[in-house]
């Protein structure tokens, strides 16, 4: 079967794509890999990103027939997605911790200076942050990876916080300081996975990706999505949830917090894996009523 995939042109985005045509070649596909444009590769360098920007245009493709699947980073996809398209495959997650990078190397949280400033895009690092260290200035930087590395070595800011699997995934991983913990830092709903999207009408399509499909991942994704849509919130706030598959049975660390560190709220939840979703989405309504989530 020949398969066209969509996805982003930004150097990240290639090589997740890489990594799914590969297993899709392994499975005896031939794939071509085609790129598309986004909202969010050209919109301003320091413009807040917005909900689905990364995402949109390549759904769009694939709707349109232009393309067969598409791959995204599984954190990036809306909480409501088209009615014509499913996600048909989580392959594989990397490290869904963030990370912490200096110009020198070997900090930590602990060890960062007082009053350093740290960069970060997101209100849910920077609640979290203030939580942990409420003497340190939270500087708003975007960009891609290497444009933030680059604005740190230039002495913009003294510290990144940014997701380990992209400085994994692009060979960068030598950077990080320290992975940090998810009870310190909850990692956002889904980060680090990767999700792979078809048309819901391609059910042959749909039936060869089953092959690739992690359950554990797609549970733990689904579980972690739940907790975002029950607290009512959007792939910028201040929520997180990281949960695991281990021995049949379901973990998940849920954080809260303002973006000003104010109202820290961590929860674990335990449960069999058939009641993950359930005990997911309790979670999310415990976090919305202790946690204004501003």
């Amino acid at each position: 079967m020949r398969i066209r995939l969509g996805t982003r042109g930004s150097q990240l985005a290639l090589i997740q794509a890489g990594i799914v045509a590969d297993r899709l070649r392994a499975a005896g596909h031939e794939v071509e890999v085609v790129r598309i444009v986004t909202e969010g590769d050209l919109r301003p360098i320091d413009m807040v990103p917005g909900e689905g920007v990364f995402v949109a245009a390549i759904a769009r493709a694939l709707i349109a027939g232009e393309v067969d699947l598409a791959v995204h980073s599984a954190k990036d996809v809306p909480l409501e997605e088209e009615a014509e398209l499913v996600i048909a495959a989580y392959p594989e997650r990397a490290d869904a911790r963030d990370a912490l990078v200096t110009r020198e190397g070997g900090a930590s949280l602990e060890t960062l200076p007082i009053a350093s400033r740290v960069g970060t895009d997101s209100p849910r690092r920077t609640g979290f942050l203030r939580a942990a260290r409420p003497d340190l200035g939270l500087v708003p930087l975007h960009g891609n990876v290497d444009t933030r590395l680059r604005r740190l070595d230039g002495g913009e800011v003294d510290a990144l916080i940014l997701a380990a699997a992209g400085l994994d995934r692009l060979g960068r991983g030598d950077r990080i300081d320290q992975r940090l913990d998810t009870r310190v830092v909850t990692p956002a709903p889904a980060q680090g996975a990767l999700a792979i999207q078809a048309r819901r009408s391609d059910t042959d399509l749909r039936r060869e990706l089953a092959a690739v499909d992690d359950p554990a991942v797609r549970l733990a994704v689904r579980a972690e999505r739940a907790v975002l849509e029950a607290t009512g919130g959007t792939c910028r706030a201040p929520v997180g949830a990281f949960a695991e598959v281990q021995d049949g049975r379901f973990e998940m660390v849920v954080g809260g917090v303002n973006s000003d560190g104010s109202d820290l709220h961590l929860s674990i939840t335990r449960s069999a894996v058939g009641e993950a979703l359930d005990a997911a989405r309790q979670a999310g309504l415990e976090l919305k009523q202790k946690v204004a989530l501003r």
